[in-house]
């Protein structure tokens, strides 16, 4: 669809804070502790494995995000704004 418009990119980025999806993501082996985890998430590691999909780790503090997902309190706000 961005092509339509005359956007090419080649590979998504998405910013994470959870290193454990990133390393799962990352690992095409499957081991005993991702065989129950549901098909989206295998669906994502396969996007990382054909380059179309890249994640990254941002630590908690400076997820923006969570201006739209979370409950915050007034300076966390604030700072994320």
């Amino acid at each position: 669809m961005l092509e339509d418009y005359g956007l090419a990119q080649s590979c998504f980025l998405i910013y994470c804070d959870n290193m454990s999806a990133i390393d799962i993501s990352k690992n095409p082996v499957q081991c005993s502790r991702t065989k129950h985890i549901d098909i989206k998430h295998h669906f994502i590691r396969d996007l990382v494995e054909d380059k179309i999909l890249s994640l990254e780790f941002v630590p908690s503090e400076k997820q923006l995000a969570d201006i739209l997902t979370k409950a915050l309190d007034f300076h966390k706000h604030v700072t994320l704004r």
